[in-house]
């Protein structure tokens, strides 16, 4: 069960899948002086949204969390039927966690059966988890500029677990000059170093041991960087060798790549991230983690 922040106020909280209750009261707050914090999700909340409510709640005044299974984002191969949904147990974190407004929208709000109007962001759509999922980014973009749009936020909030996510939806916003900040913060994880994810709950108490490969690989990563190797290959392949030690991983990749572009690299650079994408028995998993050249000394 997930716990209020300390020092969280009871507040009322209101739960609609209406978009015009939504934009009344983000009016109303707003003519109050008050600055708005969204944080999107899909549901099934746990700690790492948690995180990101308790953020919104200390940075701004009225936060509404959407709950919203898009459809668009998934393949046709994927778990969108399965994916959890447990909207009654999320609204009551949400209140726990002194959230003003939760919106939780059917699919026919979101998409007309003729909408014919979708975002995309060339490039940075098409690498990594947009070419193993292709029309993903596609999906996500979408969604994300409707429910910016509906709930007119000044700031929204994202995991950077989801790092492609995160950078494409700043840059979507910057170039599409959306009015709002995009906060990203720290991916929440276990003592034992797995990262928290709502497709954690597929996995098997055995599969969830063999997960922790993907944290350790990561590990592996900005541990050799910090001893001085820089051969980017060299590294990306240790990472791939100690994943596959267990023959239940299947590994989409495991790289490194600059940081604010996610370009390829030869060589190590001042700003670079760790991605993994990998299969645990059926369970698909994302991690990453920045890794920095040590200072010279």
């Amino acid at each position: 069960m997930l716990t209020a922040p300390s020092g969280t106020k009871n507040r009322e909280l209101r739960a609609t899948d209406r978009i015009e209750v939504v934009r009344t009261a983000v009016s109303d707050a707003r003519g109050r002086g008050l600055r708005i914090g969204c944080v999107p999700t899909m549901g099934a909340l746990h700690a790492g949204h948690l995180s990101l409510i308790t953020a919104a709640r200390e940075e701004t005044d009225f936060v509404v969390v959407t709950i919203f299974v898009n459809p668009t984002q998934f393949g046709p191969n994927e778990d969108f039927r399965q994916y959890p949904r447990t909207l009654n147990e999320d609204i009551e974190a949400c209140r726990q966690a002194g959230v003003d407004l939760v919106f939780h929208p059917e699919t026919g709000t979101i998409y007309g059966q003729d909408d014919r109007t979708f975002v995309e962001v060339a490039g940075l759509s098409d690498i990594l988890e947009g070419e193993f999922r292709p029309g993903h980014f596609r999906g996500v973009a979408t969604v994300v500029t409707k429910l910016l749009n509906i709930t007119s936020p000044d700031c929204a909030y994202f995991g950077a677990k989801d790092y492609q996510q995160q950078l494409l939806i700043r840059r979507m916003c910057r170039e599409l000059h959306l009015p709002v900040e995009v906060c990203t913060k720290p991916t929440v994880r276990e003592p034992d170093g797995l990262a928290l994810s709502s497709r954690n709950r597929y996995l098997s108490d055995s599969e969830r041991q063999v997960a922790l490969l993907i944290s350790q690989s990561l590990q592996l990563a900005k541990q050799l960087v910090s001893d001085g190797e820089h051969d980017i290959d060299s590294i990306s392949n240790k990472m791939l060798h100690h994943l596959t030690s267990s023959p239940s991983v299947s590994v989409d990749y495991a790289t490194i790549r600059n940081a604010e572009t996610l370009e390829e690299l030869s060589s190590a650079c001042h700003s670079m991230v760790g991605l993994i994408a990998a299969r645990v028995g059926k369970t698909r998993l994302i991690d990453n983690m920045l890794i920095d050249l040590p200072e010279p000394r």
